[in-house]
């Protein structure tokens, strides 16, 4: 199930130290909307096992701030609530699999 986060909801599961990937986009951003159905796919097949999410970088400015956010969309990957790898570009689903397998 992929999570709309809002700041407060990010720093919620990013304390919980759990496996997450979150998509930094914006409607706007015509790249963001073709990455969108890679990251819903990965968000069901990673169900139970890895925190998907997404940030719209016009509502939550102040979390894109803080992750250095400089272009969408960027998939930034969190471990034990530090980033540990991330994505800038629409990629195919193998590159965040290999990020997402690697970390389990």
């Amino acid at each position: 199930m992929m999570v709309h986060f809002s700041r407060e909801g990010f720093e919620k599961a990013l304390n919980e130290g759990k496996l997450m990937m979150v998509d930094f986009w914006a409607d706007w951003c015509g790249p963001c909307r073709m990455l969108g159905p890679v990251i819903e796919d990965l968000a069901e097949k990673y169900e139970g096992k890895v925190v998907v999410g997404k940030v719209n970088v016009d509502d939550e400015q102040e979390l894109a701030i803080r992750y250095g956010v400089m272009s969408i969309p960027t998939v930034i990957f969190f471990k034990d609530g530090k980033e540990i790898d991330r994505k800038v570009g629409v990629m195919p689903a193998d590159v965040f699999t290999k990020v997402l397998d690697a970390n389990q």
